[in-house]
């Protein structure tokens, strides 16, 4: 406040006579020191309190300590001297504040700016070269008319625009630096060091035009530049956002900076132009050039960088369908039998268990670990494309065909303790079967899905039917009872309305659900007592048997998450893994209320048959405990239909509990 109101009373005098000619003195010299001494302070004041860029605001502090020294001195041993000595220690205080000036500019843009882009520095150089340009032509025509003296005179003479003009240079390229944002701080001190060279400029004119007076408004920019740089000085120091390098505007400092040196040039038709203006305009012009090679450069880099882009698959890294296709093209048309082109469709087998299981996250990991495995694999002899999807293809050349497709399956495999991933795959010659990209990828698709589907019968199917077939041969007694479990499971999944992909994956684990048995010893199993804890706990076992035994078959990779599942509780005291609620999978509990259904209108070794109406009440009575409410009520509805009984169970309505 006290600095705003000591430059309004300067500006008073100077204008109006504020104070009348007795106090010309106190605010043409001493008030006019005070006031930038005072500037000078808050910067070093800043620099000693606020460690974040210290060091810039110590040296731009000295630099301004510096100037108000110059301003001191003139005061006391040149202003009133009749025949004073130039230049003069003044002169000296006076531009030892630009190089001071300039170093505490670059360290605070090297704190503010987080990338530094050639083309914002040239907007920069280009912007200052513009304002140069204009200020020579304005200002350096009557200074170098009036200038006169010795070598040192007449270089202290020049010192200061140009000193000026590399000052707002740096200013432009410190706005440039930060795409014209500079922010609240950056904003003040670039008005300030910019009022300071208009200050200088009208300084200088005056002077080598005779009309300089002291006292006059013009001194007042000095205060008023200096306080805006001190008030710069204490804004919260923020580093400066990203700047985007892109959209119309990129060109608008070196259209407007060109337009403007083109202006100063043809003004030379007007009024003689000096040569350090003529200097200046054809440099920005030059510079204004430089910048459109380098946007140039920089689109044709971003061209190709998106081409890339385009053609390659984000995740893999492998070419995507878009390259495939191009080069798909461009391979047949060299194609000959002498030439062959072979081209190989590859689809996993068991990936959607696999992000069924372990998440979407494991899954993607997974497809970039099997695309850089393919890379490596077929690096050489073949391209390798990930066409969306689980789905990836090899293009080879010449007889290396076979070999290569041979490590690429092996490269598409992956097993773990939990999963399998295999690979189906078909494979067409584009020398003779087809000339067509769209006809060759629609046959390698027919061979890929006829190899998936075990020519007609699925992959999930085939691997069924085995461990059912082994389980029966184990444990006959057990082959009833998975098929009426599996078929009442089927109703009551179609009851729930569950999609309709779900279902078969239901039915196959319902069937398959005691499959771990088999590593259970027969003692145990046909025990007629109840069984004691380390039988229980061997007993318990068997879900996870029976997970590994059906995980061994890639595409019964879901079904097997299904059977480890298939005996948890819903209030989380199941096993083996104590999953609580609608953590355990719909399917397996669907699974455990069929289950206990089907055992409860069995003869078994450790209770006895129940009759339906009584199987159903254990059931109701159960829910929210052992079984899950809402599929206990779906069972119900369901074996309200006569047609979804176990055929073999509808006669123990008559038997007895």
């Amino acid at each position: 406040l006290a600095l705003v109101v000591g430059i309004a009373a300067h500006a008073a005098h100077a204008t109006v006579g504020l104070g009348g000619p007795a106090l010309d003195r106190f605010f043409e010299d001493w008030l006019l020191n005070g006031l930038i001494l005072a500037t000078s302070a808050a910067c070093l004041l800043r620099g000693l309190c606020v460690r974040a860029e210290r060091v810039a605001w110590l040296v731009l502090g000295a630099a301004m300590l510096s100037w108000s020294g110059g301003f001191i001195y003139w005061t006391l041993f040149i202003v009133r001297d009749p025949s004073p000595p130039y230049p003069s220690p003044a002169d000296g205080l006076w531009l030892a504040y630009y190089p001071a000036a300039y170093v505490a500019l670059v360290l605070i843009i090297r704190s503010r700016i987080r990338e530094f882009h050639k083309s914002l520095w040239l907007d920069g150089l280009i912007g200052g070269l513009a304002v140069a340009s204009i200020g020579a032509a304005l200002v350096f025509g009557a200074i170098l008319s009036s200038t006169g003296g010795n070598a040192t005179q007449i270089a202290v003479n020049l010192a200061y625009p140009l000193g000026d003009m590399l000052l707002v240079a740096f200013v432009f390229s410190m706005f440039a630096l930060t795409g014209w944002r500079p922010g609240r701080a950056g904003l003040l001190l670039g008005l300030g060091f910019s009022l300071n060279a208009v200050g200088d400029s009208l300084w200088v004119y005056s002077y080598a035009t005779g009309t300089y007076s002291h006292g006059s408004l013009t001194e007042t920019i000095w205060p008023v530049a200096t306080g805006l740089i001190a008030l710069a000085a204490w804004q919260p120091t923020r580093r400066a956002a990203t700047v985007p390098l892109s959209g119309p505007r990129v060109l608008a400092v070196p259209v407007v900076s060109g337009l403007a040196a083109l202006g100063v040039l043809v003004s030379i038709r007007v009024a003689p132009l000096n040569d350090v203006a003529l200097a200046l305009a054809t440099a920005t012009l030059l510079a204004v050039l430089g910048r459109l090679v380098l946007t140039l450069r920089e689109h044709l880099r971003l061209v190709e960088s998106t081409r890339g882009e385009a053609n390659t698959d984000a995740l893999t890294g492998l070419w995507n369908r878009r390259k495939f296709m191009s080069d798909l093209h461009v391979r047949l048309l060299l194609a000959s039998p002498g030439h062959a082109i072979t081209l190989t469709l590859f689809d996993l087998d068991g990936f959607k268990a696999y992000n069924d299981t372990f998440g979407h996250p494991a899954g993607d990991a997974l497809l970039t670990r099997l695309g850089h495995r393919l890379r490596e694999a077929v690096a050489g002899t073949g391209t390798a494309y990930r066409l969306g999807g689980d789905e990836f293809c090899v293009l080879t050349t010449g007889a290396a065909g076979a070999k290569t497709i041979d490590a690429a399956v092996e490269a598409l495999t992956e097993r773990g303790e939990a999963f399998a991933i295999g690979n189906s795959h078909g494979t067409v010659v584009l020398d003779d079967e087809d000339g067509k990209p769209e006809d060759a990828l629609r046959i390698a698709d027919q061979r890929m899905y006829e190899c998936k589907n075990g020519g007609g019968r699925s992959a999930c199917d085939q691997s069924k039917a085995v461990l059912v077939l082994a389980l029966s041969e184990r444990h006959p007694d057990l082959a009833s009872h998975n098929a009426d479990v599996s078929r009442m499971a089927e109703f009551v999944a179609r009851r729930l309305d569950l999609p309709e992909d779900q279902v078969p994956s239901i039915v196959h684990a319902a069937e398959l659900h005691d499959v771990g048995k088999v590593g259970i010893p027969d003692a145990i199993l046909s025990k007629p007592g109840p069984l004691d804890p380390d039988e229980w706990a061997f007993m318990r076992r068997h879900t996870i048997i029976g997970e590994r035994i059906v995980a061994g078959a890639p595409a019964l990779a879901q079904v097997g998450r299904l059977v480890r599942s298939s005996h948890e509780r819903w209030d989380g005291t199941g096993y083996p893994d104590q999953l609580a609620g609608e953590a355990i999978p719909i399917g397996s509990r669907i699974i455990g209320v069929c289950d206990a259904f089907d055992a409860m209108l069995s003869e078994r070794p450790y209770q006895p048959q129940r009759v339906m109406s009584d199987a159903l009440d254990e059931l109701r009575r159960c829910a929210g405990t052992q079984f899950d409410p809402t599929v206990v009520g779906a069972f119900s509805v369901v074996m309200a239909d006569e047609l979804a009984w176990p055929a073999r169970r509808q006669v123990t309505n008559a038997v007895p509990a």
